[in-house]
C-alpha cells in the first residue's frame, strides 16, 4: 500500500469528507482532504531534511494523509478513533503489520488533548499538522461571523515551515495582522500547540522555533 493508492482510496476520501462536513457544522477551520495531503507532505519534508529514509517519508504520508477520519465519527478523541478506523482499513492491504502499527500510533498521537510525539513518524506528524495555519483554513468570509479560531488563522497573512541546517532547527515563520487578531488570542489558541511541536521537535534530534512578524517568540 502506497501513500498515492492511500489518496485514491474511496473510503478514506469519504471518511475526511464526512469529517470535514461536521467540523463545519461545529464551526472548525478546514479539516478536508487538501489540509491533510499538506500535512502529509510537510511531514515527509521534515523527516527528508533530517535525513530520514524514503520509507520513513512514506509512512509519514500515509499518517499525515489520514490522521483526521475520526472526525467522520466524533470531534472528542477522533486521534484515538481514527487510529482505529485506520487499523481496520490498512488490515485489508498489503501493508506489513509493523508499518501498519507505526501509522496508526502516530494518528492515534496527534491531538494535544491526549497525544504526544512517540518516534519520528508521530513527531513529524504532529509538527505537519499543529504548523498549519493559514487565512484560507477559514470557510467563511463574513467577518462579523468569525470566532476565535477564525480570526488566528484569518489573520496570518504568511506562513512557512523550514527545517535549517546544520542548525537542525525546524522553524515556523507567521505573519500576522494584529488588527486582526492580537497576540493574546494566539496564544490562546495555539499555546499547547506550539509547546507539543517543541515536544516532537526534540523526539527529532531539533528545536522548534516560531516567529512572529519577524520576532522571535518560543
Amino acid at each position: 500500500m502506497t501513500y498515492e493508492e492511500i489518496r485514491k482510496h474511496p473510503e478514506v476520501l469519504a471518511l475526511l469528507e464526512k469529517g470535514n462536513q461536521n467540523l463545519g457544522v461545529l464551526g472548525f477551520t478546514d479539516h478536508s482532504a487538501a489540509h491533510c495531503a499538506l500535512v502529509a507532505d510537510r511531514a515527509a519534508y521534515i523527516l527528508r531534511r533530517l535525513g530520514y529514509s524514503d520509507h520513513d517519508e512514506e509512512l509519514a504520508k500515509i499518517a499525515g494523509f489520514m490522521h483526521d477520519i475520526g472526525n467522520a465519527i466524533n470531534r472528542t478523541h477522533h486521534a484515538e478513533i481514527g487510529a482505529l478506523l485506520a487499523n481496520e482499513l490498512l488490515k485489508q492491504t498489503d501493508m506489513p503489520m509493523e508499518d501498519r502499527i507505526t501509522v496508526i500510533a502516530a494518528i492515534g498521537n496527534h491531538d494535544e488533548s491526549t497525544g504526544g510525539a512517540k518516534d519520528p513518524i508521530s513527531a513529524a506528524l504532529v509538527l505537519a499538522d499543529k504548523t498549519d495555519v493559514r487565512r484560507n483554513r477559514v470557510r467563511t468570509k463574513e467577518k462579523e461571523k468569525f470566532d476565535i479560531h477564525d480570526r488566528v488563522n484569518y489573520a496570518v497573512t504568511g506562513s512557512s515551515l523550514k527545517v535549517e541546517l546544520p542548525e537542525h532547527k525546524i522553524a515556523l515563520n507567521l505573519q500576522v495582522d494584529e488588527s486582526i487578531c492580537t497576540m493574546y488570542e494566539y496564544f490562546d489558541i495555539f499555546l499547547g500547540r506550539m509547546m507539543m511541536c517543541r515536544g516532537a521537535a526534540e523526539m527529532l534530534g531539533a528545536k522548534f522555533r516560531l516567529t512572529v512578524n519577524g520576532g522571535k517568540v518560543l
